[in-house]
């Protein structure tokens, strides 16, 4: 398992990012995938998922409406559009499969200003 997120950064509040997971190996291709949070103190945990075949998605009720999830398997990849960042928001990101792998990837930090 060899996953590489990327596309963090510093955003105004209200503002979007759009966040990018790229697998060297089968991982994506071969499993549902999820985008997971860790702030600051607390526990990482899944904010985004989707099927493999990306026919459904799945949403914390934090994220819900404003985070979208996709994939492009042909690419191993998978994606996170957010819009309309907040504050609590601001976390490190990583992608792995649904249920995860016990390898993480360094993740990508996302970090939203007030």
């Amino acid at each position: 398992v060899q996953l590489v997120e990327s596309g963090g950064g510093l955003v105004q509040a209200g503002g979007s990012l759009r966040l990018s997971c790229a697998d060297s190996g089968s991982t994506v291709s071969n499993n549902a995938m999820a985008w997971y949070r860790q702030a600051p103190g607390e526990q990482r945990h899944w904010v985004a998922a989707i099927t493999v075949d990306g026919g459904f998605t799945n949403y914390a009720d934090s994220v819900k409406g404003r985070f979208t999830i996709s994939r492009d398997n042909a690419k191993n990849t998978i994606y996170l559009q957010m819009n309309s960042l907040k504050f609590e928001d601001t976390a490190v990101y990583y992608c792995n499969a649904l249920p995860a792998y016990d390898t993480w990837g360094q993740g990508t930090r996302v970090t939203v200003s007030s």
